[in-house]
């Protein structure tokens, strides 16, 4: 496997790598994110699920919903991964955790509709109301 992926946590006690991006990387600005991260948004890049892995030390799992599984580092308590049951073959990597974030800009923002209202992006990316498919 061709690792094009690297990264971890704040402390080092959690790596990680994984192939290229699935899809081009995105700000979520979903409630649960928010609180998960105590952020404004949380930038996130996904891969497929057969490429990743972590390569030392071992996250906690915490399942924050019936379809979501997040996992963090319980050293420092960065943030890492998020994963959903109805998509079994991709793997979210927490943005700012890779050891290059500044190679994968974010191309939009989702889930607006749950945005705070000082959270008004003026960046000119797209915005979605919810996920990149659910344009109502």
């Amino acid at each position: 496997m061709s690792d094009s992926l690297t990264g971890g946590c704040f402390c080092g006690a959690v790596r990680y790598a994984g192939g290229a991006p699935r899809w081009p990387p995105t700000l979520c600005h979903c409630e649960s994110c928010r609180r998960i991260a105590g952020a404004h948004a949380v930038g996130w890049l996904t891969v497929e699920a057969a490429t990743f892995r972590f390569t030392q030390g071992s996250p906690v799992e915490f399942h924050s919903s019936a379809p979501v599984t997040r996992t963090f580092c319980s050293h420092c308590g960065t943030p890492l991964t998020y994963r959903r049951d109805d998509r079994p073959l991709e793997v979210d990597i927490t943005l700012c955790t890779l050891d290059d974030p500044k190679a994968h800009a974010p191309a939009d923002h989702i889930y607006m509709a749950d945005a705070l209202p000082w959270d008004q992006p003026g960046d000119g990316l797209p915005r979605h109301r919810a996920t990149r498919t659910d344009q109502k």
